[in-house]
Formats: structure tokens, C-alpha cells, sequence
């Protein structure tokens, strides 16, 4: 760092750069060692050794004091938790709203997750989909397009496959649906 200041400057630092250490790290503000007992630090042990403390050397452990709630605040919080954590049961009404709601949002993703299929099956063309006027020199460009649109074919049908079987687990969930 010296060598980056200018030699006046460096003149006039200098002195009070020491005086600054001298204040920091002087034997005045010592710090007294640190052992570590088991799982607990502490600088207040009469006699290490007996209690089979070692002394920690070089760094000193950071310590964040836990909080505390009140114990208002965490009956306040156990309480406002979900139904089920706090071991009350839901009303049957409400829960089969739930279930229908559940029902009706599988469905429509049943039937985007249909419909594009349906859209990628008519890209995929039976392996031949067209070719774009940017893969007519490069065949390796097409051929990674066609195996992009065969895996992404086989992803959505696992998709179908999986949000089917999640709608046949569904309470009061039809036959038809379930087996489709």
C-alpha cells in the first residue's frame, strides 16, 4: 500500500497508522482466551484442563443470542396455523369444495396437457416433421429439432399419464375419468 501512496503523503500517514494500531491491538485491550467446553464457549473457566476444555487460538466465535417470543405470541402462532397442524378437523362441506375445486383445476390442466399432445403430434408428423427454411443446409439442426419435439412428446404424455392417475385419487372422482 506504501508503495501506491505518494512519498509526502506517505510522510503523514505514517504516524497516525501507528498511533491507530497502537490503540486497536495494544496490551490494554487484550482479549482473554477462549475455550470451548463440549458444545459451550467461554472465557470465565477457573481450570480448563479439569473439565477437559481446549483453547481456541487465533479466532473468536461469533454468538448470536437466540429470540425469545413471548409466550402469548407463540400460542398465537401455533393457533393460526393450518387446521390440520393444530389437529383440528375441516368441516365436510369445506372440504368438499376442496375437492371439487381440486378436481376442476386437474381437468382443465387435463385438457391443456391433451391439446398440446395433439399439437405436438401434428409438429412430430410421425417423425417427419417439415423443414424450416434455416434447416435446409444444416441436417444436424433438424434432426435435433425432431428429437427436442420426440422428447417433449414423451414428457407431456407422462404429464397426461400422471395428472390422470392424480385425478383417479381424487375423492368421488368418476370412472371415466380415472380410466381414460
Amino acid at each position: 500500500m506504501q508503495a501506491l501512496l505518494m512519498p509526502g503523503l506517505r510522510m503523514k500517514i505514517a504516524p497516525w497508522l501507528a498511533v491507530c494500531v497502537a490503540i486497536l491491538f495494544g496490551p490494554g485491550h487484550a482479549q482473554q482466551p477462549i475455550y470451548r467446553c463440549g458444545n459451550e464457549y467461554t472465557n470465565t473457566v477457573s481450570d480448563p484442563a479439569a473439565r477437559g476444555c481446549k483453547k481456541i487460538e487465533g479466532t473468536t466465535p461469533t454468538m448470536v443470542p437466540a429470540v425469545r417470543l413471548p409466550a402469548a405470541a407463540s400460542r398465537a402462532a401455533a393457533t393460526s396455523a393450518s387446521p390440520a397442524l393444530a389437529g383440528q378437523r375441516v368441516d365436510a362441506v369445506e372440504q368438499r369444495a376442496r375437492d371439487s375445486d381440486a378436481r376442476q383445476i386437474l381437468s382443465a390442466e387435463l385438457k391443456k396437457a391433451e391439446a398440446r399432445q395433439i399439437e405436438l403430434q401434428r409438429e412430430y408428423n410421425n417423425g417427419e416433421p417439415e423443414r424450416r427454411s434455416d434447416e435446409t443446409r444444416n441436417y444436424q439442426k433438424y434432426l435435433d429439432r425432431v428429437a427436442e419435439i420426440k422428447a417433449t412428446l414423451a414428457r407431456n404424455d407422462s404429464d397426461i399419464a400422471s395428472i390422470r392417475r392424480e385425478l383417479a385419487r381424487q375423492p368421488g372422482a368418476p370412472a371415466a375419468t380415472a380410466g381414460k
